[in-house]
């Protein structure tokens, strides 16, 4: 067997241990999920951003919220804010790339809402630039980074995970993501699952 193999589950693995050693962070992991459950039950909306995969996570995490995680539930309010690719095209290549998050979060985010950008270097532009709206509407800023933080560090809540390795980062941001969806969903509506414990 390829030795690679071993070696990359046995690095994913002890990326989890650092954070589940992380007393701070499973703290600020709470804290988030608090944030959320309470933005929600004011009327708020949760956006998320991402790039890439990180893109492909926000999408993600926003269809556990808007459409059912453990069980079934009334939908909750989140969306990822790529998934319209005419919007994208057209403010990317009008205004510039770094302007879409921003853009759409000045049209969609009123005061109260969460914005949750994933990003493994913490640097992407266009989700700093997204936190700059964000502030100045009252909007809370959730982040979902690698070790550093890098430039998105200036936000309400931080998730770094202690790892500068992408796909390590990357396979710890789905698991807090699908930790944090897990509790909002609980917080608000009770309910049960047999796969959980």
């Amino acid at each position: 067997m390829n030795p690679r193999i071993a070696q990359s589950i046995e690095q994913s693995v002890a990326v989890k241990q650092a954070v589940l050693a992380d007393t701070a962070l499973m703290q600020r992991v709470e804290q988030t999920a608090e944030l959320i459950e309470q933005s929600l039950r004011d009327g708020g909306k949760i956006h998320f951003c991402g790039n890439g995969g990180s893109a492909a996570d926000a999408q993600h995490l926003a269809a556990e919220l808007s459409g059912r995680f453990y069980f079934d539930r009334p939908p909750l309010n989140a969306e990822a804010l790529h998934c319209n690719t005419s919007y994208l095209t057209a403010v990317g290549n009008d205004y510039g790339y770094e302007h879409i998050f921003a853009r759409l979060l000045r049209g969609t985010g009123h005061k109260g809402d969460v914005l949750v950008g994933i990003s493994t270097s913490g640097n992407s532009r266009n989700i700093v630039e997204a936190y700059a709206a964000a502030r100045d509407m009252g909007i809370s800023t959730v982040s979902l980074t690698g070790a550093t933080g890098g430039l998105m560090k200036d936000c309400t809540l931080l998730l770094n995970v202690p790892s500068t390795d992408t796909p390590r980062i990357q396979e710890s941001h789905i698991m807090l993501g699908h930790i944090i969806c897990e509790l909002v969903e609980t917080a608000m509506f009770g309910g049960t699952n047999s796969c959980r414990p």
